[in-house]
This record gives C-alpha cells, sequence and structure tokens, in this order.
C-alpha cells in the first residue's frame, strides 16, 4: 500500500519551504509545528480539523495556521482503499515563527502584514477571490528560485493580509495546551472516533486507547480540544450529514443512520442545535445557494 507524502522542515540556511503534496491521502497524523504553514488542497475531500474546530474540506479549501497551532486534513475512508483509485494534490508553504523578525520588518509598512501573522495563530481560513489569487500564486511559487521567490511569498502574504475574505477558525479563548508527548495519544483519538463513528464510538474504549481512565481521558480531552468526547462525536457526524445533504441523494433517514444517529428524531434535534435549521432546510438552502446560483 503507498503511504503518503511526508511533509519535510524548512533545511538550516533556507528562509522557507514550499512543497507539492501528490499521494493517495494527505497526512493522516494530527500534529503541530514551530512554523506557519499555508496549506490549500487542490484536489481531495475529507475532515479537517485546527486547533478546537472541525469541518470537511474539499477541493480549493485554504487555511494559513500559526505556529504550534494543531491541525490535521483527514481524507475520506475512500482514500485510504487502493481500489478506488483515488489521490490527492496540495501545495504546502512553511516558513519559521521567527520570520518577520529583522529589523526591516519591524517598519511601518509591514505592519499589516505583521498582525494578520499574530491572528494566525488561531487560524486562517481564505476564501473568495483571494483563495484563487492566492492559489495561483502558490502554483507559481513552485518554479521560483531565490530572492523571486522570497517576493513572491511576501506579496502572497499581504494579499491575505488586505483580504476581506478571510476569516479566523478556531474559538477566540482557544489555547494549544497540548504537549509534544501527547501527540501520538491525541492522533489515536482522532483516528479511531473518524473510522468508527458511523457505528458505535465508546468513551470508555477511547480511554483505553489513551491508556488514561475514564474521568482522567474526559478531562483530558476537553482541555485539549476544548469541548466534550461526546460533543466532539457529534460534531464530526454533524459534519459527516452536512457532506451527504451536499453530495448524495439519500433521504435524511438514511443519512441519519450512515453518520452514526440511530434514531432520527436524535439527528434532526442535534442536527437544529448545531446548524440552526433543519436537515431539509439546509438541503434547500444549499441547492439555492450553490446549485441554482
Amino acid at each position: 500500500m503507498k503511504k503518503p507524502l511526508q511533509k519535510s522542515r524548512i533545511p538550516e540556511g533556507k528562509a522557507f519551504v514550499v512543497k507539492e503534496l501528490i499521494a493517495p491521502f494527505f497526512d493522516v497524523n494530527w500534529h503541530f509545528h514551530s512554523e506557519y504553514q499555508l496549506f490549500v488542497a487542490l484536489k481531495g475531500s475529507g475532515t479537517r480539523f485546527i486547533g478546537d474546530h472541525m469541518q470537511t474540506f474539499r477541493e480549493g479549501d485554504m487555511v494559513l495556521t500559526g505556529p504550534d497551532l494543531p491541525h490535521l486534513w483527514k481524507n475520506d475512508k475512500a482514500y485510504h482503499i487502493p481500489e478506488n483509485n483515488l489521490g490527492t494534490h496540495g501545495i504546502v508553504v512553511y516558513f519559521p515563527d521567527n520570520f518577520l523578525n529583522n529589523s526591516v520588518f519591524q517598519l511601518e509598512e509591514f505592519e499589516g502584514l505583521s498582525n494578520m501573522l499574530k491572528k494566525s495563530v488561531r487560524g486562517i481560513e481564505i476564501t473568495g477571490n483571494t483563495n484563487h489569487l492566492v492559489k495561483n500564486m502558490m502554483i507559481e511559487l513552485l518554479d521560483l528560485k531565490g530572492v523571486n521567490s522570497l517576493i513572491s511569498l511576501l506579496k502572497i502574504l499581504q494579499t491575505i493580509a488586505d483580504s476581506p475574505d478571510c476569516k479566523l477558525i478556531t474559538d477566540a479563548a482557544y489555547v494549544n495546551t497540548n504537549k509534544e508527548s501527547e501527540k501520538d495519544r491525541m492522533g489515536q483519538v482522532y483516528e479511531y472516533v473518524m473510522h468508527n463513528f458511523q457505528s458505535k464510538v465508546s468513551l470508555e474504549e477511547a480511554a483505553q486507547i489513551s491508556n488514561l481512565s475514564v474521568s482522567a481521558f474526559s478531562r483530558f480531552f476537553k482541555s485539549r480540544v476544548n469541548k466534550s468526547f461526546s460533543d466532539f462525536l457529534t460534531d464530526v457526524r454533524i459534519s459527516h450529514a452536512c457532506k451527504l445533504l451536499h453530495e448524495s441523494d439519500l433521504n435524511i433517514s438514511e443519512i441519519s443512520y450512515e453518520c452514526g444517529f440511530f434514531t432520527l428524531s436524535n439527528f434532526n434535534k442535534l442536527f437544529k442545535e448545531r446548524i440552526k435549521m433543519t436537515p431539509v432546510q439546509y438541503r434547500k438552502e444549499f441547492y439555492k445557494t450553490f446549485v441554482i446560483a
């Protein structure tokens, strides 16, 4: 079985690294690192985790993450089955946490860019026309060398800093309390949930995977993700329901079952609590906005 392409860090003497990622699926490991990261998914879909936030992603998804902000682009199960012949394509740019520490970057001209990078500790999603512009600039950046590549990166970041098409991702109160030694533990929990949310998911089993008691695991998880394990599981299921409402012709009852809800009334109740409309209304709004338009 093919392995996903592993991301490289910034070599000694380099200002930044840009990489083209072509693999059956994106990196499977929930992780964080000291570098800033700008990532665009050119091909592929799944669920994106940034700090305490999660949502589905598809082609075009673009996010700037600040240093030590946990993240994971988890592809759908279908990408992990070789017979499906699916693949992913993305571009990632890493640049160091001291990127603007040089005295020249302390000047007034760089104030907007510097403020934007400070905000990226919450993650910044880039959409709209800016997404299109930056994506093309990132594609061009792959072929640039030397000072031209650095100038291009600064133009990319300034475009994001000047754009109204950006929104912060994590909750304002979110703080990464994860430790380097806990990456595997949290990664295993995410993997367990993503592989089993369509059936039964057990708090006890999640705790066992983490080598913690149920009460200790509940405290640990909530302190890291800013929500209870139960709420996180519900969010994963509702997120998948939204994806199925967009992309399938399944009826509401079938979608409920496919997402791990075994009573339709509970699915409708939880969906409305989180999305502020019923599944039927959500599907109608989606088609009105994205299909008819």
